[in-house]
C-alpha cells in the first residue's frame, strides 16, 4: 500500500486490542494521526494492562486516551476534532455472552449509542464511522437444499447434540444440506447474545449515520488470528486456546464431532481492508465481509496447531458442545473484491504457520480456560457427550 493521499484524524475505540491496535501501526505508516480510546481490560491485556505487548506497540507513537465508551465525558473528549471513527471497542466472547448479558449489552450497545448520540447532538467534522461487525450476526451460514434452494437453518436442538446429531437440519428438506459461503443479504439471525449485540451495534451505525451527514461502513469480520492476539484470555478464540494447551501438554478436548468449521482469517488481511474501508469512497454505506473464504474443520484446526508446536500433545475429540455455538460459517468475498479490491493473502497454512511461530516465542500463558468452561457447564451452557 502506498501513503494515503489525504491524511485523516482518526479515532479508535477499543484500538490496544488485537485488531486496534494492528490497525493503528498501520494508519500511522499512512500518514494518518490516530488517537485510541482504551479501558486496557485486564481479560484482554492481563493483570498488569499498562505492560501488556498490545498496548506497548501503540503506547508512545499514538494520542492514547485511557477510558470506557460507555462514559460521555471521556468518549466527548476522545472524538473532538476527529474526522473518521472506527469503533472496535466491545466484549467480545460468545460463550461468556451468554451469561454475562447485561455487561455485553450495556458495552457493545450502550457504548455504541452514545457514540451515535454524541455524534448526533454535541460533535461535529466526523465524515465516515466504520464498525466492527461480525459473522456472529448470520447465526448459522447459508445452505443449499437439493428441495428448496438456498436455506438459513435455525439454532440446532440439544436434544440432538446430546446424542450426537450436529449437523443442521431445515425443516422439509429430507436431504442433506450442501454448505454455501454466506453473502452479505444472507439471512441475519444471531444464535447468541454476543451475536445480537453485533447485530444492533451495525445496525445503528448504519441506520443513524446516513440521517446526521455521516458515511457508515460495516465490516462482518470472520473469526481473526494471527501474532499479538492474547494467549491468556479464553474467550479470544480457539487457535489461542488450543496453542496454549499445546504448550502446555494439555489435552486439547475438540467439541461436537470435529467437523464444525469456521473461516480463519488472518490479521494483516483484516487490516488491509479495514485500511479500504476507511479510504476508499466506495465503501460508504455498505456492508462487507471480511474472512478468507473458505471454512476449516476444528479438528483440522487442532492437528495444524499440534504439528507445529507439539505433535505429541493429546488431541481428543469429547463430543462435549456449548449451546450458542454454530455448526458452519464461512464468507462470500464477492462484494468485499469488487467493490474495494480485498483479496487476502494468507491461507490456513501460512498464516497458522506464522501464528504458531510467534506463540512458541511467548511459552505457555495462564489463561483460565478451565474455569470459563466450569462457568459455562454450571449454567448449563456447556453439555458434555450423551457417552460420558
Amino acid at each position: 500500500m502506498t501513503v494515503a493521499v489525504e491524511p485523516k484524524r482518526i479515532l479508535i475505540t477499543g484500538g490496544a486490542g488485537f485488531i486496534g491496535s494492528n490497525l493503528a501501526l498501520a494508519l500511522l505508516a499512512r500518514g494518518h494521526e490516530v488517537t485510541v480510546l482504551d479501558n486496557l481490560s485486564p481479560q484482554i491485556h492481563g493483570a498488569d494492562p499498562e505492560q501488556s505487548a498490545l498496548y506497548r506497540s501503540i503506547r508512545d507513537r499514538v494520542r492514547f486516551i485511557r477510558g470506557d465508551v460507555t462514559h460521555r465525558e471521556q468518549l466527548s473528549s476522545a472524538l473532538a476534532e476527529q474526522q473518521v471513527v472506527v469503533h472496535f471497542a466491545a466484549e467480545t466472547g460468545t460463550g461468556q455472552s451468554m451469561y454475562e448479558i447485561q455487561r455485553y449489552c450495556h458495552i457493545n450497545v450502550g457504548g455504541t449509542a452514545l457514540l451515535l448520540d454524541l455524534l448526533a447532538n454535541t460533535v461535529k467534522g466526523v465524515e465516515r464511522v466504520v464498525v466492527a461487525s461480525s459473522r456472529s450476526v448470520y447465526g448459522e451460514g447459508k445452505y443449499l437444499s437439493p428441495e428448496l434452494g438456498p436455506v438459513y437453518p435455525g439454532h440446532r436442538n440439544a436434544d440432538d447434540m446430546t446424542a450426537g446429531l450436529f449437523e443442521v437440519t431445515y425443516p422439509g428438506c429430507s436431504q442433506p444440506l450442501v454448505l454455501a459461503p454466506t453473502d452479505e443479504d444472507s439471512k441475519v439471525h444471531p444464535s447468541s447474545v454476543y451475536g445480537i449485540t453485533k447485530q444492533i451495534q451495525e445496525q445503528l451505525v448504519m441506520t443513524v449515520c446516513p440521517t446526521i451527514g455521516i458515511d457508515p461502513v460495516a465490516f462482518r469480520y470472520q473469526n481473526v488470528y494471527g501474532p499479538g492476539q492474547s494467549l491468556s484470555n479464553p474467550y479470544t478464540g480457539i487457535l489461542s486456546i488450543f496453542s496454549n494447551l499445546a504448550m502446555s501438554g494439555k489435552t486439547i478436548n475438540v467439541f461436537e464431532d470435529g467437523k464444525e468449521s469456521r473461516d480463519f482469517v488472518f490479521i494483516d488481511d483484516v487490516i488491509d481492508a479495514t485500511v479500504l474501508g476507511i479510504e476508499r469512497d466506495g465503501a460508504k454505506r455498505n456492508v462487507f465481509n471480511v474472512g478468507y473464504g473458505s471454512a476449516v474443520d476444528v479438528l483440522t484446526v487442532a492437528k495444524t496447531i499440534a504439528r507445529h508446536i507439539n505433535p505429541n500433545v493429546n488431541i481428543s475429540i469429547s463430543g462435549d458442545f456449548r449451546l450458542g455455538d454454530i455448526r458452519h460459517n464461512f464468507a462470500c468475498l464477492r462484494k468485499v473484491k469488487e467493490v474495494l479490491g480485498f483479496s487476502p493473502k494468507y491461507n490456513f497454512e501460512r498464516g497458522v504457520a506464522l501464528f504458531c511461530q510467534w506463540a512458541s516465542t511467548q511459552g505457555a500463558k495462564n489463561s483460565d480456560f478451565e474455569r470459563s468452561l466450569g462457568e459455562m457447564a454450571s449454567r448449563g451452557l456447556l453439555r458434555p457427550a450423551a457417552t460420558r
